[in-house]
């Protein structure tokens, strides 16, 4: 029989050190989102200027949006959606298709410029287990990235810097977009 291992701690005392806090209350708002049915942030009627700003809308005609994403990854995070509510690609028709494309590359063509990005990360999260927050609803990610712009924060403490406001981000995007339509194929 092997001889008991001997533990630095009484059986019930507290860590020697206590895990670090940080306070993120504006994430509770999130969390109850998270909780049970919500409605999609994708589907929509038509938007009044307040209501476009409120939901961080900085583009939508009858077949895509594009918009901020809430909890970003980065300054500048957005999401291209179609209009109609399908859960992957293979069910959007072609002019569907060809227009999120293009809103994609229009979204890196203005941002590299304008955010000075030095490069972008583009993706979708297909179904729960892929990630995605909305499964039903799929959509695009155009992510901008900086040279540098990874740093110890999020490494030690699981937590991003953000150097831009939502509100900061839509101000300098919105612009930008009002003319998309007149760009896409």
């Amino acid at each position: 029989m092997a001889p008991k291992q001997r533990t630095s701690r009484r059986q019930g005392a507290a860590p020697a050190t206590a895990p670090a806090r940080l306070w993120a209350p504006w994430r509770q708002q999130y969390l109850k989102m998270s909780t049970g049915s919500r409605a999609c942030i994708f589907c929509f009627g038509k938007l009044t200027e307040v209501e476009r700003r409120k939901r961080l809308v900085l583009f939508e005609n009858q077949d895509a949006v594009v918009m901020l994403n809430r909890y970003p990854y980065t300054s500048g995070h957005l999401m291209v959606a179609p209009r109609r509510h399908i859960a992957s690609p293979e069910l959007l028709d072609r002019d569907e298709r060809n227009v999120i494309s293009d809103l994609v590359a229009h979204s890196v063509k203005v941002m590299r410029p304008l955010m000075n990005a030095h490069g972008f990360n583009l993706g979708a999260n297909l179904g729960r287990s892929a990630g995605a927050g909305f499964a039903d609803h799929m959509h695009w990610h155009v992510v901008p990235r900086w040279d540098g712009d990874t740093n110890f924060m999020t490494v030690l403490a699981s937590t991003r810097v953000l150097s831009q406001s939502l509100e900061d981000s839509f101000k300098q995007l919105r612009p930008v977009f009002k003319t998309a339509g007149a760009e896409l194929s």
